[in-house]
């Protein structure tokens, strides 16, 4: 099974900000103690700053789908949290439990790197274990060089960083 790979525009914002809600649920877990990831009293999570990536040059907003139906979705921008250069980096990625586990979402993965050349940074929230397993599977099929994988850890981000130059 694959899934199609479709840019999102802005009328797509409704639908992306569902998906997110699903990909928020997932992650919350990883936040257990924290302030980060309560619901609010309509029972959704806050939603995702998601204008910069229809407006900001470099930045990117992407559907994923299996015969039509959505998904997953992935973000891309140019922000590193590891404060060095990058020329992309996957902000946010998510693939529904249905269609996890098939090397659907890799494909997916490889293929938005791959249709981007140049450096590319991924951070994983340092408790998102199987998310770094799959991020290392995906750099490794798509970098052209070393894959350099730092521990940053700082108010702004805690986890491991992979960066690479993607052919």
């Amino acid at each position: 099974m694959s899934l199609a790979i479709v840019r999102a525009s802005a009328g797509d914002a409704a639908l992306l900000q569902n998906l997110l809600q699903l990909y928020t649920h997932d992650f919350s877990e990883f936040w257990a103690g924290t302030a980060r990831g309560e619901l609010g009293a309509d029972g959704r999570f806050t939603d995702y700053p998601l204008e910069p990536y229809f407006a900001r040059p470099g930045w990117s907003a992407w559907l994923l789908k299996a015969s039509e139906a959505p998904a997953g979705f992935a973000l891309i921008n140019d922000e590193a949290h590891s404060g060095l250069p990058t020329r992309r980096s996957m902000a946010e990625f998510f693939v529904v439990r249905k269609h996890r586990g098939q090397g659907a979402g890799r494909a997916a993965a490889q293929a938005l790197i791959a249709d981007e050349p140049g450096r590319w940074e991924i951070a994983v929230a340092r408790a998102n274990t199987g998310a770094l397993a799959f991020w290392r599977k995906v750099a490794g099929a798509c970098a052209a060089g070393p894959i350099e994988e730092l521990d940053i850890l700082s108010p702004d981000w805690d986890g491991p960083v992979l960066r690479f130059t993607a052919r």
